[in-house]
């Protein structure tokens, strides 16, 4: 079996308004989208992770209650927190705004949570948008982040155009997980931002993995990699990033 992994580093539903949602609504839909409790005493050293979905699925997709599940495990982590954006919220179907519309929203369940869980290190993991989203919520002077995780993160806009200012605006050491096949990411692309960038950052590439990570048959039998395999190493990854940064604080 040959591991599908490519590594770099560099040292650089809601319809009233979100901002009118009372705590006690707020801590009802966080009872709904934590994590189930993990067996084993948790201390201050276990992370909180606050986990964004991307543009076009909720929180309780597939996709997100299943790296829900893995990031929990491998990071030890005390609590995954998930959470839907207004628009996507209730089963909603709205397209999604310009992430910048999302900040406030998702820096309120930052916060939420910060609270909450005082004490624990703060993990922003994001998929796609949410990613994007997390990057401009942890450069925020309001949240002490301890890293990013962006899965997939989407660095062309619709236009086609590179957008990098949220990645250079970033404060926090960040980790990106990427498919080789990803046209929202060309890795090359990525490779450029992050030798601007002034925070450490990390990649780690799933070999034809698209966007959402997802590799065809016929690379599975010629890699010799299953799909299960590639997004174990991808989470072995990055509980290595993590548990270095918690080593260093």
């Amino acid at each position: 079996m040959r591991a599908s992994k490519r590594r770099r580093t560099s040292s650089q539903s809601l319809e009233n308004d979100p901002k009118e949602q009372n705590a006690e609504e707020w801590r009802e839909e966080m009872t709904v989208n934590t994590s189930a409790s993990v067996k084993g005493k948790k201390d201050n050293s276990s992370p909180v992770i606050v986990f964004a979905h991307g543009a076009g699925a909720p929180s309780s997709s597939d996709w997100m209650v299943r790296w829900k599940k893995m990031l929990h495990k491998a990071l030890n982590a005390v609590e995954v927190v998930t959470f839907d954006y207004p628009y996507i919220a209730g089963g909603k179907r709205k397209a999604p705004p310009k992430a910048e519309k999302l900040v406030e929203f998702h820096a309120d369940i930052v916060r939420k949570t910060m609270q909450m869980y005082a004490g624990h290190p703060l993990i922003m993991v994001g998929k796609s948008m949410g990613s994007r989203v997390s990057c401009m919520v942890a450069s925020g002077k309001e949240v002490d982040a301890l890293a990013v995780v962006c899965l997939g993160y989407p660095l062309k806009g619709m236009n086609g155009a590179v957008r990098d200012e949220t990645l250079l605006q970033l404060k926090v050491p960040v980790m990106f997980v990427q498919g080789s096949k990803d046209g929202l990411c060309p890795l090359e692309k990525l490779d450029a931002v992050k030798e601007k960038m002034t925070v450490v950052s990390e990649l780690h590439v799933i070999e034809g993995g698209d966007h959402s990570f997802k590799i065809a048959k016929k690379h599975q039998q010629s890699s010799g990699t299953s799909q299960d395999e590639a997004e174990d190493c991808a989470i072995q990854a990055i509980a290595t990033f993590v548990s270095n940064l918690l080593k260093g604080r």
